[in-house]
């Protein structure tokens, strides 16, 4: 190319992953919202919109910041992908401001809804903004769900880097956000039930934040009145990391050599090398 397109800076990167995370918020948390007060839909329902949220979120995001969308990718991409450590706190919080803002908006557009269903805004409405363990109803605990947490997690950093390296077999770069959606889908059919497949802090934390704000007073706690917040929080950093690691041992380091921005999506390989 003649000219080389302009690099976006921090804050442009910054405003990607708040818009990014906030579309996938807004189809996650309103699927939900409309599977539980609104009684249409199902599992196959939730677990689908939240895989198009993020198939959105990762094109709305992905030529700017790469599309993360969640703190436990933007840390392990820093720790095996060369990622920047002095952006991942602006990503992180970018990132939370996003799920939170998103869900602020579903808790109003389902005001009435909510109210309808549980007037009191407790434990059987609560999952529409955060996790429980055992999906609010089924004999799990917290260890159980922190297992859960760490499991799905690595499932998904392993899974995305896969997809997204492009010395590996990776999919046409236009297509990577589709099939990374598609893997969080799988993750929702397959390891759903013990915490409700949160393997983000920020989806979690943002969410649960705007409902205790907006009369979800349990809104830390789960259904036994354990502390549960930081679950989804730990859990998935530490997946992440569990599975970016596996990834470079067991694919990674024995592929051939080629260069790939750190902690980028590649949705354009040609703009990405010009």
């Amino acid at each position: 190319m003649a000219e080389r397109l302009k690099i976006p800076g921090l804050a442009g990167e910054l405003a990607a992953e708040f818009a990014g995370t906030l579309i996938l918020i807004l189809f996650g948390a309103g699927v939900v919202a409309q599977v539980v007060a609104g009684g249409i839909g199902d599992h196959d329902s939730i677990a689908w919109a939240w895989g198009l949220g993020v198939t959105l979120g990762v094109y709305v995001a992905g030529r700017i910041s790469g599309a993360h969308l969640n703190p436990a990718v933007t840390v392990a991409l820093a720790v095996f992908k060369g990622f920047s450590w002095r952006k991942v706190a602006p990503y992180a919080l970018a990132q939370f401001l996003g799920a939170f803002v998103a869900a602020l908006i579903v808790r109003w557009n389902y005001t009435e809804v909510l109210a309808k269903i549980d007037p009191g805004h407790t434990i059987k409405t609560q999952g529409v903004f955060s996790t429980l363990p055992g999906n609010g109803a089924l004999p799990v605990h917290t260890w159980g769900a922190f297992r859960d947490q760490v499991i799905g997690t690595a499932i998904l950093l392993f899974l995305i880097l896969a997809v997204t390296d492009l010395k590996n077999s990776s999919p046409a770069a236009n297509l990577a956000p589709f099939i990374v959606g598609l893997i969080v889908v799988a993750i929702g059919m397959a390891w759903g039930t013990d915490a409700g497949y949160a393997i983000n802090p920020a989806r979690d934390f943002g969410p649960r934040l705007a409902s205790f704000f907006t009369g979800y007073g349990t809104a830390f706690r789960d259904q036994y009145g354990s502390l549960y917040f930081w679950v989804p929080i730990i859990g998935p950093l530490i997946g992440g990391v569990v599975g970016a690691g596996l990834y470079q041992a067991l694919i990674g380091r024995f592929l051939p050599p080629g260069e790939t921005e750190p902690g980028r999506v590649p949705i354009d390989p040609e703009l990405e090398n010009a």
